[in-house]
């Protein structure tokens, strides 16, 4: 039996790169994304050449109707939920100094980035309870696709950091409450990563790792991070629960 991955923001960037992964690997896939079907269709056409069911559940992970439905489409066409990556993110519209960060700001991020992902993981973990009370062979797992951020204070985006700091507090959350039933919840923390988001920043960072930023002289790419998702959708990692996967090139190695 295939199993089946849910990716939240998996049409570009580390999720498109995480859905390669997963699609080469022989999961069905969900891919979830704010925008028009229409404009994704090179992408599902795309990962099917891998032989994978793709469908696409578009919406908002911050609005509770949207995750209801996103579930709800991943129920009807694909019968099961054996992976959710939750990697639908957001930056503050404007970077701002935390003195001067607006309330709209702080709301607009943590409403995606922690509380669509914390209660998309409700949703989640509840049906994947239900699949392993009927059939004991099931395995299922949730990976929390962070920042690190979440740890590297950022004053510009204090915004970004809390949320990918509460993140990974919800990864431990529910690793200690999905114990019981052998459901293994992870947390991948990328560094710089190429993609759209840092498209606006990418000529000050390619100073700072030129300058030894990172151990790794390049930037990360979502190919890096989806092969580390990868293993741990696959099951590579059957006794980490609750850990964190740096995929930073050694960035946050401290050095003197």
């Amino acid at each position: 039996m295939r199993r089946v991955a849910l990716i939240t923001g998996g049409s570009r960037g580390i999720g498109l790169g995480i859905a390669q992964h997963l699609a080469k690997n022989g999961f069905d896939i969900a891919i979830n994304g704010v925008r028009d079907e229409s404009a994704v269709t090179e992408v599902i056409t795309t990962l099917k050449r891998f032989g994978t069911n793709v469908i696409y559940c578009q919406g908002s992970i911050s609005s509770t109707d949207d995750r209801k439905r996103i579930i709800q489409q991943v129920k009807d066409h694909l019968g099961k939920l054996h992976v959710l990556v939750n990697n639908a993110g957001i930056a503050p519209k404007e970077r701002r100094d935390v003195l001067e960060t607006s309330e709209e700001s702080f709301d607009d991020v943590l409403s995606t980035n922690l509380k669509g992902n914390y209660f998309l993981t409700q949703l989640s973990a509840n049906w994947m309870i239900e699949q392993k009370k009927s059939d004991n062979t099931f395995q299922g797992c949730i990976i929390n696709v962070s920042s690190i951020s979440a740890t590297v204070a950022s004053v510009n985006r204090g915004e970004y950091c809390i949320s990918k700091a509460g993140l990974s507090m919800s990864t431990q959350l529910f690793a200690v409450r999905l114990g019981e039933f052998e459901i293994p919840v992870f947390e991948v923390r990328p560094g710089i990563i190429s993609t759209d988001m840092t498209a606006g920043v990418k000529e000050k960072y390619d100073k700072l790792i030129d300058g030894g930023l990172t151990i790794q002289k390049r930037w990360g790419s979502p190919d890096d991070v989806g092969s580390v998702v990868a293993s741990l959708a696959i099951g590579h990692f059957p006794y980490s629960t609750g850990q964190v996967i740096m995929v930073d090139g050694g960035l946050t190695i401290p050095r003197l």
